[in-house]
């Protein structure tokens, strides 16, 4: 499995931003390059063919225009993985996760079967499509939506319609709500708001610990879910709650227990193994103990442990989250504790001992801030990063463009130092194995290029607040009225593209230095190096 997920509700970040952010990490032995481009209306499919599960759909005749990080390579499809459109609805798609035999057997998933024969001979069966998956999710839902809680029914009623062959999450976020969706067995799925205050950690595993089904099947301020959620748990026995009811009272004419419209759905559709305490809970562990740092988390007494199967999947942080905290995180590796690879405290065996968050593997970071405060038209930036978190940093693009920077838009299938996903993997691989001498370099190349793209945000956020320029809307890119109804010059969206050039040009100038003083450092430390002194030293 791969991935890791940070939200940060509105009110726990630094800002009043909302946040959602995941590193999409490729499977084991494979890296896929990513690239950043920007999709026109005119080039969304008005009917979509799934290349994983052939599945085929009629797509609206209305998309709008949205930006995401794809995959390079087309062999598995679009994989859009990140993006935001121009109404700043922003989606991350798609966490791994896993549910329990029962919930596979009692909604099997939608599976591609391939033909049998040829066609017109005797025993030819036809193929039978799979259901929507990872490949699809973001191409389907981020085009038609104008609210987060529009993008999780339209992705609901896809999978209740279509079907799944794989256990996601999903993330949709718009200006003032997070919501995080799960899929359950092959039709099912359930969605719970993050908080306002609170910030959710999620890695590779079933997540949402509470769920109330009143709610949800009520005023659904807090919780959606599939049509016939209710019925799909008592059918199939699958709440395991153990609730105290006097003897014969409580129960139904057929015998059965009512259910509890409150239960934990990682008790009831999720599951558990010894291999989730090496792969998965560690990294929650780690998340919650930089955010809530007073709290012991190390001793023999602490609440919880790296092995903890009862993390929290959300809790209110003891300070404002901001984009530097997502960005360590999700590029983390247990630092400060025995169990990082790259540390000297603990034992060889420790340092291994668990999957870190920033793996080698890693595509990818974008975190998908929207700004309550920033006008329409440039509200949403994504934070974005190529390659293993270690050995790079997040930096800011504005999402709402015509267009990308050829530096992170013309990523190659093959290795080039023309673009910033190869030049990052070359840097991680090289520094890698010389982490205490590249270190340094790696440190400071991550505060000049966020303090560049904190001072950049906030020059083209005046600029644009200036009303110099057309927002598209009303003609004034303040979001006034300017009185006449006349355009006030260029569109607002090339301002932010110039803004992304910028940083653009930045990241090409620093990051190629600081593969040249890596690659530097390493050579000196060649297993074939000599020099005529070396003799006598």
């Amino acid at each position: 499995m791969s991935c890791t997920t940070i939200l940060v509700g509105k009110s726990a970040s630094y800002d009043g931003s909302t946040i959602i952010a995941r590193d999409d990490d490729s499977g084991s032995g494979r890296y896929d390059p990513k690239r950043f481009v920007a999709v026109a209306p005119s080039d969304q499919p008005r009917h979509y063919r799934s290349v994983l599960s052939h599945v085929e759909i009629d797509l609206p005749d209305d998309p709008c225009r949205y930006s995401i990080v794809p995959n390079v390579l087309p062999n598995r499809g679009v994989l859009a993985e990140a993006g935001a459109n121009e109404h700043n609805v922003a989606m991350s798609a798609t966490e791994t996760i896993s549910v329990n035999e029962r919930v596979a057997a009692a909604d099997p998933f939608v599976e591609l079967v391939p033909a049998v024969g040829e066609p017109g001979k005797d025993g030819y069966e036809p193929e039978q499509p799979g259901g929507i998956g990872e490949e699809d999710i973001i191409t389907l839902v981020l085009p038609y939506v104008k609210t987060a809680r529009e993008g999780v029914l339209r992705l609901g009623e896809l999978l209740e319609t279509y079907g799944t062959y794989e256990s996601n999450g999903v993330i949709i976020s718009d200006v003032d709500e997070i919501w995080y969706v799960e899929t359950i067995g092959g039709h099912h799925w359930i969605a719970r708001r993050v908080p306002d205050d609170c910030y959710a950690t999620i890695p590779n595993q079933l997540g949402i610990d509470d769920f109330d089904l009143s709610d949800a099947f009520g005023e659904q301020l807090e919780y959606l879910c599939s049509a016939d959620l209710r019925e799909f748990i008592a059918d199939h026995h699958l709440d395991r709650a153990m609730r105290r009811i006097s003897q014969g009272a409580g129960f139904a004419a057929d015998g059965s227990v009512p259910q509890s419209d409150r239960f934990n759905p990682r008790t009831v559709f999720g599951d558990s193994t010894p291999r989730d305490h090496i792969y998965n809970t560690p990294r929650a562990w780690y998340m919650q103990r930089h955010l809530n740092p007073s709290e012991d988390w190390d001793s023999p007494a602490a609440r919880y442990a790296p092995s903890s199967d009862d993390i929290p999947w959300c809790r209110v942080p003891e300070n404002k989250v901001t984009i530097e905290d997502v960005d360590f995180l999700l590029a983390s590796h247990f630092e400060d504790t025995p169990y990082d690879p790259y540390g000297t405290l603990g034992t060889p065996e420790s340092r291994h001992r668990y999957r870190p968050i920033g793996v080698n593997r890693t595509g990818h970071m974008v975190a998908i801030q929207l700004r309550p405060y920033a006008p329409a038209c440039s509200r949403a930036i994504m934070w974005i990063s190529y390659g293993s978190g270690p050995f790079t940093t997040a930096a800011p693009f504005y999402a709402n463009v015509t267009d990308t920077p050829a530096y992170l838009r013309d990523t190659t299938p093959e290795v080039s130092t023309d673009n910033l996903y190869w030049t990052n993997r070359l840097i991680a691989v090289i520094a890698d194995a010389h982490w205490f001498d590249t270190v340094n370099a790696i440190g400071a190349f991550r505060e000049r290029t966020r303090t560049f793209g904190h001072r950049l945000v906030e020059e083209t956020d005046a600029a644009i607040e200036s009303g110099r320029f057309d927002d598209g809307v009303d003609g004034n890119g303040d979001g006034r009225l300017d009185g006449d109804g006349t355009l006030d010059g260029r569109p607002a969206s090339a301002v932010l593209g110039e803004s992304n050039d910028r940083m653009a040009d930045f990241l090409r100038k620093h990051a190629s230095k600081l593969l040249n003083d890596v690659l530097y450092t390493a050579s000196n430390h060649m297993n074939n190096s000599f020099a005529m002194s070396d003799r006598w030293n």
